[in-house]
């Protein structure tokens, strides 16, 4: 709460030291880079003393209002949560999740010898509902060579670069899907692991990427994820947004997905600019998301509307 009174402060001060008294919209843009965020509205500028500390007041006011609309750890829940019945049933049903295809492809596979003289993933991991137990749950990880976060596509990747000497596999291929898939899978009902601490600072990048406004909308993730989570939009309930499930099957696209493909819609739903499949943006929003839904339920493969 703190931190936010401070950073509201802030914005309002610095906007208020570019408006002298008589100064001009057009005076502040250049003197902030042609932006000009959170400024008072026209009535105020240039008014009196006591309009100027009005508004200051409301700034802050508004910050403690969205402070306390972040949801707090025991008010999460699962997307699953405001799903409707018959959705919630199919994907209850494996018999009836069309995520399973993937599982079951992404079984397929795994025991699949890519080539003659490659290894297959059973070759050296065995079975994966064995070795693959929990695994899901503690990604992203920290990866000791590049110092940095690593998702589960990513390892995958490399273990077919270096281990089978195949290539890479684009995000959203049916096969990395699959993969992806079969693997989470092994975590179903396993809690969301607590992160390794030196994840710390790519999850405090991730926090302030949810947090930070983008694109024509003038939107942040946090918006709608927290502040309005519950909510409709457009006739849909806007979800709290934690990656329990992924990669699911949306029937939006009738298909399997990745969560960096997910964030991607969002946002391009806010008129953004889009950040491409494995940027280190996205990497670590994901970590953020993987942090902040901690000791949540892993659903894979989750269906979603």
């Amino acid at each position: 709460m703190l931190r936010a009174m401070r950073a509201a402060l802030a914005r309002a001060c610095a906007v208020l030291s570019r408006l002298r008294p008589g100064a001009s919209r057009g005076d502040a843009v250049e003197k902030t880079g042609g932006r000009l965020e959170g400024a008072p509205p026209a009535g105020v500028r240039g008014g009196s003393p006591v309009r100027l500390a009005a508004w200051v007041v409301a700034v802050l006011v508004s910050a403690l209002v969205a402070e306390a609309q972040v949801v707090a750890p025991e008010k999460r829940r699962s997307g699953y949560a405001d799903m409707s019945a018959t959705t919630k049933a199919m994907q209850d049903d494996d018999t009836a999740n069309p995520g399973m295809l993937s599982v079951l492809d992404g079984a397929a596979f795994w025991s699949a010898m890519p080539r003659r003289d490659a290894n297959s993933c059973a070759g050296c991991h065995g079975d994966a509902k064995v070795s693959m137990k929990g695994v899901a749950a503690r990604y992203p990880a920290f990866d000791e060579r590049t110092a940095s976060p690593i998702t589960l596509e990513g390892r995958i990747n490399r273990c077919r670069v270096e281990r089978q000497g195949l290539g890479d596999l684009d995000y959203e291929n049916v096969v990395l899907l699959a993969l992806t898939a079969l693997i989470a899978h092994q975590s179903r009902g396993q809690p969301i692991a607590e992160p390794d601490p030196r994840l710390a600072p790519f999850i405090e990048t991730g926090r302030k990427l949810y947090e930070r406004r983008q694109g024509q909308l003038n939107l942040a993730c946090v918006h709608c994820h927290d502040q309005h989570a519950g909510q409709k939009l457009g006739g849909v309930v806007m979800p709290q947004g934690h990656p329990t499930g992924y990669p699911i099957y949306r029937l939006e696209w009738q298909a399997m997905g990745s969560l960096q493909r997910r964030l991607r819609n969002c946002l391009s739903g806010m008129r953004a600019e889009n950040s491409p499949f494995g940027s280190t943006e996205l990497v670590a929003l994901e970590t953020y998301l993987a942090w902040r839904a901690r000791g949540m339920t892993i659903e894979t493969p989750a269906v979603r509307p």
